[in-house]
């Protein structure tokens, strides 16, 4: 694989991780703005093409009135506030068609022309799969919400939110690694010791979209809208009311707002403390460059998060903080990344 093929699949899977930042922005909204039940049918192919003229739409209408979320909380919806809802959805789940095909078909025409390396096969077609199943699992978690309660699972909201996540990083992971060769190991003690410390907090990050989405998914962020304490405690009394134990960690809004913000201050300690080792490391300017842009990014992050949850939760704020989770993640994939590219120290960057 020479290097302009490589320089053509990295920009590809950028791209495409592009898209996946501005589809996950587009999710957030139409969560936030309760749209996410407006379709009740999954369409894959004919599904692209929206109502047409007044008939189509008295018909959409009709099925969505037939829905609990219709009857026990919008009943007196017209369908001019109807075809508000409905094209957020429509849109979201458009931008997911078009990820597939701009995954799909510049895939097929590198494997034709043969540009991209056997052993990068089996990760592109692992990727692909992981869309199929975030499609099917998108449907999976609209369906939770047109039965009985007019609300989506938690989980299967933070499965779905966590794999657009999971495609993101291995798509942003891969075109990094197509620019420059990762070592596998380091003889150098400290360097090892950042590389795992950076790896540690991508994981903390992960933690903190898996308990974002269960916030989302119980509407905790309505709730205990007041910092630095939650209701004038560190930890509400109440985060231990439901029996069994454990799924006051799913269920209680108390105790999931809790476990979030808990993870947010560790990363506000811990990002700026790895800057500061990055900064006086024997490491690349581009890792350098990588550390200060996500303490920046971490900043924005943490007064979003905080806004949206004095504001409970407005849907642009919210949005904002949903993107902001993404540019986080992939600058702390980047700084991974750069961590990892062989460098001789004073050879420049």
């Amino acid at each position: 694989m020479n290097s302009v093929a490589r320089r053509q699949v990295a920009l590809w899977l950028f791209i495409c991780s592009a898209m996946v930042f501005s589809i996950l922005v587009v999710g957030g909204v139409t969560r936030l703005t309760h749209s996410g039940l407006s379709i009740v049918e999954w369409k894959p192919i004919v599904g692209i093409i929206p109502p047409l003229n007044q008939a189509e739409w008295d018909e959409t209408f009709e099925k969505y009135k037939k829905t609990p979320e219709y009857q026990k909380v919008n009943h007196r919806m017209g369908l001019d506030e109807f075809k508000g809802i409905f094209f957020w959805e429509y849109w979201h789940r458009v931008l997911g068609r078009l990820i597939g095909a701009a995954f799909l078909l510049p895939f097929i025409y590198f494997c034709w022309r043969r540009k991209i390396a056997p052993p990068l096969m089996p990760k592109l077609l692992g990727i692909f799969l992981l869309g199929g199943l975030q499609g099917a699992m998108g449907w999976y978690m609209v369906k939770s919400g047109l039965i009985d309660d007019p609300r989506v699972s938690q989980y299967r909201l933070t499965a779905h939110l966590s794999l657009a996540f999971l495609i993101f990083v291995s798509m942003m992971w891969l075109a990094l690694g197509l620019l420059g060769e990762r070592a596998r190991s380091t003889s150098d003690a400290a360097l090892r010791s950042l590389q795992r410390f950076a790896f540690w907090l991508a994981i903390l990050v992960g933690y903190m979209v898996v308990s974002g989405g269960l916030v989302a998914g119980i509407r905790a962020g309505k709730a205990y809208n007041s910092f630095p304490l939650m209701n004038g405690h560190v930890l509400p009394p109440e985060s231990f009311i439901i029996d069994p134990w454990y799924l006051n960690f799913f269920n209680n809004m108390a105790l999931v707002q809790f476990d979030h913000r808990l993870g947010a201050w560790l990363l506000a300690f811990l990002v700026p403390w790895l800057w500061w080792k990055v900064r006086s490391a024997a490491v690349s300017g581009r890792a350098r460059l990588a550390a200060t842009l996500l303490l920046a990014a971490l900043f924005v992050q943490i007064v979003l998060g905080i806004s949206t949850l004095l504001l409970a939760v407005p849907v642009g704020l919210g949005a904002a903080h949903q993107g902001g989770a993404m540019v986080v993640l992939g600058v702390l994939l980047w700084l991974n990344h750069e961590l990892r590219v062989p460098f001789a120290a004073g050879r420049g960057a």
